[in-house]
């Protein structure tokens, strides 16, 4: 017998998530929906149908909205499910997933967003719930709670209400990610949270970031972009999806080497996607340039996303940016190549110029971007350094940082350096 979730998209039903008698995953959109007023698709890789989508599209789209690679196996674990069972997963948890979409078991009415389900954590509550979050990934299970978020890292979604931290158990719309610290990976924490100030330092599009502190353990909390507060304390939900999503890649092959986007597809996606394709490719190289300069190995095609403000979307902030070059263990080679090199020090001028059409115009704008980054980004992280000292937020994985940033802006410079090819 088939099992049925309806999906939401913000407060209208777009259409029915089904699972077969042979686990086997389709996604059809509600005739209603679809003769509705001005319906919008929930992703790029589903466009506007009556035919229902098969398992192929809907099962990267769908587990695309569920925490990945260990993450998801503990949390499956805590609530007995497979954690192949995307559906089963979601059925617990879908309640509040990235970007817009709600997913509630058939017939099942939402909870209001203007509900008051939100429980105010005490110290002593928030230390617990930290505690929690290794072997209960986002809370699963846990009575009133639905969040789902992707991402390897233990997170969880929380309402921010001046200093106070809650968490929202109704239809609330949550306002942060709170991001515990990364057990295996000592400073990731104070490490977010540089790359990130940074960034914003830069003019990059970046959330705003904080440090807080359980006991001794510190935490991020991180504003959410994909959600919109109104003067009146309301809350609405913008819709997102990451890359993966949008191209129908399956986020266990996010990794470019694996059949995840890498660098074409990413633009050909914008190209088709985007309201303002030309300038989200020129975002898209700032961040790409960006990442290679603070030692970001791991932006890959989950840590891109398109960001719905109207009906056609934009390319989303920056998010989960960390230095993984800073870790020794860590894998050194690039989540997207750069010109086919994976490598940071083998990569050349030729193979940054392969990112633009093969015009004076088009690679001289790329090279300027590319001085502009690497010459200012040295004497920001300094002062980002200086504030950090100054808030009494110390960490040797700084230090780390920051020797990666001089190598790589170092490197950048001296390859833009009068180019024979311009």
């Amino acid at each position: 017998m088939s099992r049925l979730l309806d999906v939401y998209l913000g407060e209208a039903k777009a259409g029915t998530l089904r699972q077969d008698e042979a686990g086997a995953l389709s996604y059809a959109y509600e005739p209603g929906y679809l003769a509705g007023r001005e319906p919008r698709a929930i992703s790029f890789s589903m466009p506007l149908q009556e035919a229902p989508y098969a398992d192929r599209v809907a099962r990267p789209f769908f587990s695309g909205l569920l925490p990945d690679e260990g993450a998801r196996q503990r949390l499956a674990g805590a609530l007995g499910i497979s954690a192949g069972n995307a559906f089963g997963l979601l059925e617990v948890i879908g309640g509040e997933c990235a970007g817009a979409l709600s997913l509630y078991p058939a017939g099942q009415m939402p909870p209001s967003p203007d509900g008051d389900g939100v429980e105010p954590l005490s110290p002593a509550r928030l230390a617990e719930i930290l505690g929690k979050l290794r072997e209960r990934p986002l809370l699963g299970g846990e009575e009133g709670v639905r969040l789902s978020l992707a991402g390897a890292q233990d997170k969880l979604a929380v309402c921010l209400e001046g200093e106070t931290i809650g968490l929202a158990k109704g239809g609330r719309p949550t306002t942060h990610i709170l991001k515990a610290s990364i057990q295996a990976l000592d400073g990731s924490v104070e490490n977010e949270l540089f790359c990130l100030r940074l960034a914003a330092r830069l003019k990059l599009p970046a959330p705003r970031v904080e440090m807080r502190h359980s006991g001794t353990s510190p935490f991020l909390l991180v504003e959410r972009y994909d959600r919109l507060q109104h003067n009146d304390g309301t809350i609405s939900r913008l819709h997102q999806e990451d890359f993966c999503q949008a191209l129908s890649v399956p986020p266990e092959l996010k990794y470019e080497e694996e059949g995840g986007p890498g660098i074409e597809r990413s633009l050909d996606l914008i190209d088709r996607a985007a309201a303002r394709p030309a300038a989200d490719r020129l975002s898209f190289i700032r961040m790409l340039i960006f990442h290679y300069l603070v030692g970001n190995a791991d932006a890959h095609g989950k840590n891109y996303a398109l960001l719905y403000r109207g009906k056609a979307p934009d390319l989303a902030p920056l998010y989960d940016v960390v230095c993984t070059a800073a870790y020794p263990r860590l894998a050194k080679k690039l989540a997207i190549a750069i010109g086919g090199r994976s490598v940071a020090d083998t990569i050349q001028l030729k193979h940054w110029l392969t990112l633009v059409p093969d015009t004076r115009a088009a690679q001289r704008l790329l090279v300027r971007d590319m001085t502009e980054l690497a010459g200012r980004i040295r004497d920001e992280a300094d002062k980002l350094l200086a504030e950090f000292e100054d808030a009494g937020i110390t960490h040797e994985i700084l230090k780390a940082i920051r020797a990666v940033i001089e190598t790589r802006a170092t490197h950048l410079l001296r390859i833009t350096e009068k180019p024979s090819v311009l």
